[in-house]
């Protein structure tokens, strides 16, 4: 796996395994904007890789989501990696992106997404530079680009319901991505609840199991599309954002060709908003593109 591609599965990891489905929820009764915002360390293997950060800022119906990571130690030193996220919108029966821009950049290469959306229909997309046409791609076709979210507003997760935040209906979903180049879904289904003790936060979580399938954008001969497809060792632990009823992720698993990907908290930080009944405790304009969990292993 190439540093591009590690860069790529770390920060997107993150925004295709929480989903946040097209569902009715209950509206933040905040009167004040909630922010929340999670430090994440990322290992393959076993081994320290990089670091990443998501800022959740939540008012009334609008949400912005931020997302970063970096590549660190001897990897980071030789390829520079990182990037960055932007996306933001409003919250009405899920997430409604209006703008989103991603980004990544190593010492020798570097991607951009933009695109803008109107009630989850994207008007607007540019890839900069354009990708290869490699002749094997699955078509992008208008229907693609209907009724989708894109990667950093996945990391928002709504309740489903006016029930508990931690009721394990919020697991059950299926989230329809699009992040500029390829369309594919990631579908969510209840696992357990455990309960988690971090810096910031103390107390339970879901644990969702998740599973990708590839839809258009992407090169379906390449190994890693099926191994992705195939894939049953993928989850993602989602905890409560006191004060509102969005779900953010505090550990991410994913098991790639070459060892677990696991992007999990070290600190959980919130401040402003109405104090709600959990245990939680009180960036860049440009940011990084990729096939989310399917670029984990080339699947594009």
């Amino acid at each position: 796996m190439c540093a591009k591609r590690l860069l790529r599965a770390s920060l997107l990891t993150l925004a295709a395994a929480a989903l946040a489905g097209p569902q009715a929820i209950a509206r933040p009764k905040a009167a004040a904007p909630a922010n929340v915002t999670v430090e994440y360390g990322i290992a393959l293997a076993g081994i320290p890789i990089g670091t990443a950060q998501v800022s959740g800022a939540f008012e009334s119906t609008h949400y912005r989501m931020d997302v970063s990571a970096r590549l660190t130690g001897l990897v980071g030193a030789v390829t520079g990696g990182m990037g960055s996220a932007r996306a933001s919108g409003l919250i009405a029966t899920g997430p409604q992106p209006n703008t989103f821009a991603i980004a990544t950049k190593t010492s020798n290469s570097g991607i951009a997404v933009r695109m803008a959306l109107a009630r989850g229909n994207v008007t607007q997309a540019e890839i900069t530079p354009p990708l290869i046409d490699m002749g094997d791609r699955v078509p992008i076709t208008a229907a693609n680009k209907r009724g989708v979210i894109d990667p950093a507003s996945a990391l928002m997760m709504p309740a489903v319901s006016r029930g508990e935040l931690l009721d394990p209906a919020n697991c059950n979903r299926t989230l329809p991505v699009f992040d500029g180049a390829t369309r594919f879904d990631v579908t969510l289904s209840y696992g357990e609840t455990r309960t988690v003790e971090k810096p910031g936060y103390a107390g339970p979580v879901l644990v969702c199991n998740a599973r990708y399938q590839a839809i258009a954008g992407h090169r379906p001969d390449r190994p890693g599309v099926k191994f992705m497809e195939d894939n049953r060792d993928m989850s993602v632990w989602l905890a409560p954002v006191e004060g509102t009823r969005v779900l953010l992720p505090i550990r991410i698993s994913v098991r790639t060709t070459v060892g677990t990907n696991i992007i999990e908290a070290t600190r959980w930080t919130r401040s402003g908003g109405a104090v709600g009944t959990t245990t939680a405790q009180a960036a860049p304009t440009e940011a990084p593109h990729g096939g989310a969990m399917a670029s984990l292993n080339g699947a594009r």
